[in-house]
């Protein structure tokens, strides 16, 4: 078995797990089998897309990183320009959590929540402390390539500006963020596990990474409201509800020791940032086992798992499909998508910041000048922000948990794989986009009148249109075919690209609104557009003699 990198740097601090009774030869060789399986594309019966095969050896995870370096560049002049260091590391380590946190809460959940190698390890003389360290430490290895990724280049421009002292505050700051953020993701989930079960835990878990992605994005807003600009300087006035903002807390101790500033709230906020992260660790060991014990409960469906399927449902599936083979997969992918527990992890998050971002662009529309002004002006564009999770979900599409089953499309008796694609399509914009949509649309009329109907409608239809366009990233895969432990390859930079549409739309949107009845002309030129899309975006046969698809 390959001796990995990380696990030679591991075995520096093995007295240091052995003093806490970890059992270090075991939990050494759990993770080298982790990382081992980690590193390995596991292959679908589906690979027709000719895809380039993987060495055994790389990491999709790893490799995906690139994507992490490249927007850490955009990080470099928060921490370079100018020496208010409190609000530059505020800042930055709002930044910071705010991806580590939303990358915990979609991609490593499923790790954290794993019991799946309960039934081999529990069943071999492995205590459970054991176990539960090394899949702690499991998630830990990844965080701190995603945090070096994310803050390795800012902080060696920030030394080579401010000196070695800022390297040795940033290395050890980022040690207890990453701390923070990992025992407070697993004390959540272990107050969520000890009083729910079933099915039910399961959609609550889902609810609170909802809630979670939510309250960073607001968490991060509040950030810059604890600072103002006087005279075209920061200022900071501290307060007590400033207290319960971790990203000050770590920004402190670098206007501590670099900035010489003694002020007793910063001596306060740099106490926190090292005493929180300790006892939040101490109190996690403490409920480690039980934590683990109640992970058994996911595998308890003893609540309602199946759900009639509504009336509406039925009628809307009626109207808006075509064929019966459209109806059909329909259903089979309605099932799908509020059955896959993964795919709702990595996707709902999404959801709930797509509710709150157009108000956060909004927010500061006020500030800066009134709501009166912001009422009066086309602020009402930013409802286009609720598009920015159609390319994730899209890309997500092609992933399922029950991935082997999709034998089924090749002994389908259909010919014509248009309807499967359709079908998905639908299903994603009437179970996902739409309920976000209704309930952004509702309250924008709210709030700047029914004089938006025409442009919520251009809006609407603009999102499909921007659903088809994102929809070839499906090309050349069949929906819910794919593993999920291939989802880390997914291109994120195509993901990106796709994103930037969003502002093209919105820029189009914004110039004909000064051309009289431009609205309603670009409304009807939109419709076509979507139209003709939707019927050419697959023409895809499925050939049955060379097993591949033909466009």
């Amino acid at each position: 078995m390959k001796n990995f990198q990380t696990l030679r740097f591991l075995d520096l601090f093995r007295r240091l797990f052995e003093s806490f009774g970890i059992n270090y030869a075991v939990m050494r060789k759990i993770l080298a089998v982790k990382l081992t399986m980690d590193g390995r594309r596991t292959p679908t019966i589906f690979n027709q897309q000719g895809k380039k095969k993987k060495k055994p050896e790389e990491n999709g995870f790893i490799k995906s990183l690139g994507m992490y370096v490249l927007i850490s560049l955009f990080l470099i002049p928060i921490v370079i320009f100018g020496e208010n260091y409190l609000y530059q590391m505020s800042i930055f380590f709002g930044i910071v959590m705010f991806m580590v946190m939303t990358s915990m809460i979609s991609d490593f959940s499923n790790v954290l929540l794993d019991i799946k190698d309960k039934g081999i390890l529990q069943t071999k003389p492995v205590d459970k402390k054991t176990i539960s360290v090394a899949k702690t430490v499991h998630i830990s290895i990844y965080l701190f390539f995603l945090t070096a990724a994310i803050s390795g280049v800012p902080i060696i421009a920030g030394t080579l500006k401010h000196g070695i002292l800022f390297l040795v505050l940033a290395l050890l700051s980022l040690i207890f963020v990453n701390l923070f953020i990992v025992v407070v993701t697993a004390l959540i989930y272990f107050f969520i596990l000890r009083y729910f079960d079933g099915e039910k835990l399961k959609d609550i878990i889902n609810y609170v990474q909802i809630g979670l992605s939510v309250s960073i994005a607001i968490g991060y807003q509040i950030l810059g409201r604890a600072f103002s600009f006087v005279d075209m300087n920061i200022t900071f006035s501290p307060s007590w509800w400033q207290f319960f903002i971790p990203p000050i807390w770590f920004g402190a101790p670098f206007e501590l020791f670099l900035g010489h500033n003694t002020s007793v709230y910063l001596v306060n906020f740099s106490l926190l940032a090292l005493i929180v992260p300790v006892i939040a660790t101490l109190v996690y060991i403490r409920m480690m086992p039980s934590f683990e014990r109640n992970l058994q409960k996911l595998t308890n469906n003893s609540g309602k798992s199946k759900r009639k399927d509504r009336k509406w449902k039925s009628w809307l599936t009626s109207v808006i499909c075509r064929s019966n083979e459209e109806k059909v997969f329909f259903r089979f992918a309605d099932n799908m998508m509020r059955n896959e527990r993964e795919f709702r992890l990595k996707v709902y998050p999404a959801l709930g910041l797509s509710l709150v971002f157009p108000f956060v662009f909004m927010f500061n529309a006020i500030q800066m000048n009134s709501y009166a002004h912001m009422v009066s002006s086309k602020w009402y564009l930013a409802i286009y922000f609720s598009s920015l999770m159609i390319p994730n979900a899209i890309t997500m599409l092609k992933y399922s948990g029950k991935y082997k089953g999709a034998w089924i499309y090749k002994t389908s008796p259909i010919q014509n794989l248009a309807p499967v694609y359709s079908a998905v399509l639908k299903v994603f914009i009437v179970n996902l986009f739409l309920p976000v949509y209704l309930i952004l649309s509702m309250i924008f009329v709210g709030i700047f009148g029914i004089k938006i109907i025409d442009d919520l409608l251009v809006v609407f239809v603009t999102a499909i249109l921007y659903t088809v366009i994102c929809s070839n990233y499906l090309k050349g895969t069949l929906p819910f075919s794919e593993s999920f432990e291939d989802a880390q390859q997914s291109g994120g930079l195509k993901v990106l690209l796709a994103s930037l549409c969003i502002a093209v739309f919105t820029g189009i949107h914004f110039a004909v609104t000064f051309i009289p009845y431009g609205v309603t002309i670009y409304l009807v030129l939109v419709l076509v557009a979507t139209i003709f899309a939707w019927k050419l975006a697959y023409k895809t046969v499925w050939n049955y003699k060379n097993n591949e698809m033909e466009y």
